[in-house]
C-alpha cells in the first residue's frame, strides 16, 4: 500500500502535468491565429505589390496630411492635394499644391526636374537610369525624401516589409466609400497602416505612417482619390517646358517647396 505522501506526490504531479497541457493547448490558440493574421497581412500585402507593379502606366490623384509637434507639444496638420502619372520604367510626373506651396517634379528618364511654381523657379538634375534609382538617389545624394515613394518602386514588396517586427491584418475598412482590407506593420522606429482595395484590383487607398521616435506620435497620411490604369500618360506629360519668365537656380536655392510653412520646417528639426 502506497504511502501517504506518495498519494499526494502523484497527485500534485497529475495536477501540474494537467496544467501544463492546458497552459499548452491555450498557447496554440492564440499563437495560431497570430501566425494566420501576419500571414494575411504580407499576404495582401504582396498581392498588392504585384498588382501595382505591374501596371505600365498609373495616373492618380491624392491628398496628403503630414502633423508637426510644436516645442509646447500642440500638434498641427498641413494639408495638400495632387496628382502623379508615371510610365515605367522611368517617367514620372508629380504636382502637390497646399497652402505653403505650389511644386511640380517631371523626370524623363535622364534628368530630375524641380519647379516651384510660386516662385517661379525651377532646378534640374542628371539622374539617369529607372524610376527606383531615381528615387534612391534623390534619397541619398540630395537628402530629398518623398513619403509615399515606396509604393512606386518596382520592388515595391520588399521595400515595404524590409524591417518590419510585426504584421496584422487589424480586417476590413471602408475609404472613400470603398472596402478595403486593413493591414498594420511596426518597424522599430514606425508603425504604419495601409488600406488595400478589395477585390481584383489591390489597390492602395490609403497609407499612414506614424513616427515612434518623436514626442506625440505624429503621422503621415497619404490618400488615394482615383487611379487610371486604362489610359497611358501622354508622352508629353514628362517633357519639360519652362513657364514663361521662370529662373533656373541650385537646387539647394528653390524656395517653398516643402510641405510645410518655413516656421513650421524650423520646427520639425
Amino acid at each position: 500500500m502506497d504511502s501517504l505522501p506518495n498519494r499526494r506526490a502523484c497527485l500534485a504531479f497529475r495536477r501540474a502535468a494537467r496544467l501544463m497541457s492546458v497552459t499548452f493547448l491555450l498557447a496554440l490558440s492564440v499563437a495560431s491565429p497570430m501566425r494566420a493574421e501576419e500571414a494575411d497581412a504580407r499576404k495582401v500585402l504582396k498581392a498588392m505589390s504585384d498588382y501595382v507593379t505591374g501596371q505600365q502606366h498609373v495616373q492618380l490623384k491624392y491628398d496628403v496630411d503630414i502633423e508637426v509637434i510644436t516645442p509646447h507639444l500642440e500638434k498641427l496638420q498641413f494639408a495638400s492635394s495632387g496628382e502623379a502619372a508615371l510610365s515605367r520604367p522611368d517617367k514620372l510626373r508629380v504636382t502637390r499644391t497646399g497652402g505653403y506651396t505650389d511644386v511640380e517634379l517631371v523626370f524623363d528618364g535622364k534628368t530630375v526636374t524641380v519647379l516651384g511654381k510660386d516662385s517661379n523657379t525651377f532646378a534640374q538634375i542628371e539622374l539617369p537610369g529607372s524610376l527606383d534609382q531615381m528615387i534612391d538617389r534623390l534619397r541619398a545624394e540630395h537628402s530629398i525624401e518623398m513619403p509615399g515613394a515606396d509604393l512606386l518602386l518596382s520592388n515595391m514588396y520588399d521595400e515595404l516589409i524590409a524591417g518590419v517586427i510585426e504584421a496584422k491584418h487589424i480586417g476590413h475598412g471602408v475609404v472613400d466609400g470603398i472596402e478595403c482590407e486593413h493591414l498594420a506593420f511596426r518597424n522599430q522606429e514606425t508603425d504604419w497602416q495601409l488600406w488595400v482595395e478589395r477585390g481584383p484590383a489591390p489597390i492602395p487607398r490609403k497609407y499612414v505612417i506614424t513616427s515612434k521616435t518623436m514626442a506625440a506620435a505624429p503621422q503621415y497620411t497619404l490618400r488615394i482619390k482615383s487611379w487610371d490604369t486604362d489610359t497611358p500618360p501622354d508622352a508629353k506629360s514628362f517633357a519639360f517646358a519652362p513657364p514663361q519668365g521662370a529662373k533656373a537656380v541650385e537646387f539647394n536655392a528653390l524656395a517653398d517647396v516643402g510641405e510645410l510653412p518655413a516656421p513650421a520646417e524650423a520646427l520639425k528639426e
